[in-house]
Order: structure tokens, then sequence, then C-alpha cells
């Protein structure tokens, strides 16, 4: 590991004043990404600054609806009396994620920016574009079976892991964020990650310096009509090869509003207007649920060694809408 300068504050203002001075500066909460990423000298800071200390842990109503703390840890997210009453996808989400040891570490800011898990990404001695911009993308015409079918570019085909993401993106969050001029912005969950494009080394629309604070989530009515639906190489402890977060609310016969979010198929949490524009104003039935299943993939484009995502998204699809359908019981 390359040495680095390290530091810890109480005051938030100090923190993002700090690393927002310093290009190669970077914020230090749980540290369930950031180490293993330096271990692997992938990440090099030259400094980073521990703001485990800073009170952003409450997990809180609020006017509109509620309100989790950027510091507050996975496992006390999850398992929160407001989150699992009222936004129980999250919960799932959250619990379909690493192991408890790492819940037990890593925060909700810090989920948020986790960075991918391609092995391109990780081996330094391959080339990649988000690790060392303008190397190229091994994975491109290499091994792809877990890389992206939509919204990728001839840079970069990664995909984002987390699933936390997911469920946020269903729920309509918004990230509020502490700038480097002291005043606090706010970013639609739609907003936060991004597309490869051009520039693949940039996962996220934050500025340099700025700190997550808070994610805050709107009342919904899809909190008995959710599912959390994780497909993996086995049965616990590993990344997704395709996730879904479904969510519905059902009026009188018929769907009145619907969520339907893919994991694991692009650079960021991967909202499927399509399929959700079937489902509104149809009957809950299977049948509809493939027609949205069909809709949400029509235009996924496979590369050579993950062709299988797109039929088993379409099952996954269905799958996680029953599920929705009985509250999550199987």
């Amino acid at each position: 590991m390359k040495s680095f300068k390290y530091s810890n504050t109480t005051d938030a203002v100090s923190a993002v004043r700090t690393v927002s001075a310093n290009q190669t500066a970077k914020f230090l909460a749980g540290g369930t990404n950031l180490i293993d990423l330096m271990k692997e000298y992938v990440e090099r800071p030259s400094e980073l600054v521990d703001i485990s200390g800073l009170n952003l842990t409450q997990i809180s109503s609020t006017s509109k609806g509620i309100s989790i703390g950027a510091l507050a840890k996975n496992t006390d997210t999850a398992n929160h009396a407001l989150v699992r009453q009222n936004y129980p996808l999250l919960s799932m989400a959250i619990l379909a994620g690493a192991s408890a040891q790492l819940r037990n570490m890593a925060t909700n800011g810090g989920n948020l920016m986790q960075r991918t898990r391609c092995q391109y990404f990780y081996d330094i001695a391959m080339p990649c574009n988000k690790r060392e911009p303008g190397s190229g993308c091994g994975a491109l015409q290499g091994l792809n079976r877990i890389h992206a079918i939509f919204g990728y570019s001839n840079k970069c085909v990664a995909t984002y892991p987390g699933d936390m993401a997911n469920a946020l993106y269903a729920l309509d969050a918004v990230v509020r964020i502490r700038g480097t001029n002291g005043r606090e912005r706010t970013i639609p969950i739609q907003d936060f990650h991004r597309l490869p494009g051009n520039t693949p080394e940039k996962d996220n629309n934050l500025q340099h310096g700025e700190l997550i604070v808070a994610i805050e989530m709107p009342r919904n009515n899809f909190a008995n009509k959710s599912y959390y639906l994780k497909v993996r190489d086995r049965a616990s402890y590993a990344f997704a090869l395709l996730a879904v977060a479904a969510a519905l609310e059902i009026r009188g016969n018929n769907i009145k509003q619907a969520r339907v979010v893919l994991g694991s198929v692009a650079h960021k949490p991967w909202r499927s207007a399509a399929a959700e524009r079937v489902l509104i104003g149809k009957p809950a039935t299977e049948e509809t649920f493939k027609v949205a299943a069909e809709a949400a993939l029509k235009d996924a484009k496979p590369l050579e060694h993950n062709g299988y995502k797109v039929e088993l998204g379409k099952r996954a699809i269905v799958l996680a809408l029953q599920r929705a359908m009985t509250g999550g019981a199987a």
C-alpha cells in the first residue's frame, strides 16, 4: 500500500475543505471498498480524511418522508423500524449485500460511492480506462460474463455492483450533499451515477471534495408490495450477476404505480421506464409481468459472454413482481 497522510475530524466543513484542496485526497468512512482498492494499488490517495466521527448517523422522519444519514451503518439502516415498516425494499436490498460483518462497517454514503468489481479494473496489469484513462478496456474484447448489457460505451463495459442503490432508484431517493462552497445541494438519485461515455473514470456527478450528508426518500405506497431479487453465482457473499428491485401500488384490480430497476446490467442502476409503462393500468397477472419483462430487455445489447443476462433478466423481473405482489413471500 502506498504511504498516505491520515487525519480525522468531527467537523464537516473542515473535512470538505481539506479534501477539496488536495486532488488526491479522499474521505474515509467504513473503508470496506476503499481500503481493498488501496491494497490492490487501484486507489492511491495521498491523504485520507477520516469522517467517521461526523454527526451524520441519524435516521429520522421528515415532513416529506424519511432521511437516512450518510454515515449510518448499513446494518442499522436495514434494521431501523422506520425503514423496515415504510421502505422494506431498501431493507431487503441492503441485507442482500455483502456479509453481516461488512454491513456492520459499511456506511450509506460509502455504499453509493463503491466502485465496480470488474476484474480488469482490479488487475493493474490489465488495461482499464476507468482505472487509467486512455489505456483501453480489457473487458470489451475479453472475458465479459459479468459486464453490462445496457448503456455501455467503447471505453467501458463495467457495471455498478451495489444493491442498496437499486432500491433507492425505485424509491425516488434524493442525495443531499455538502458542497465545497459550504452550501448544501441535492441530486436526484437518477442523476447521481453516470454512464461511462468517454469518461468512465467518473462514477458519479459529485465534484471532488463534495460530501454526502444524507439520503432522503419521499413517502410512497409500495410498502406492502415490493421485493428485491438478487441472482448470483452462489447463495451468499457474492455480487449480483443480475438484480431486480420491484415495487407496485395496486388500486382496485389494476396497477396504479410500478417500479422496475435492474442491477448489475449497466454502469449505474438501470430503471426501466418501458417496463413501468407496460405495467401501469394493467392487471397484476403473470402475463402482464411477462410483457413488461420483454419490454425491459428489448434494447439490451449483450457482449460475447453475457448474453445469458437477457433471458435471466426477463425471468427475474417476472419473479420479482410476483413476489412483490405477496409482500415478499416466496
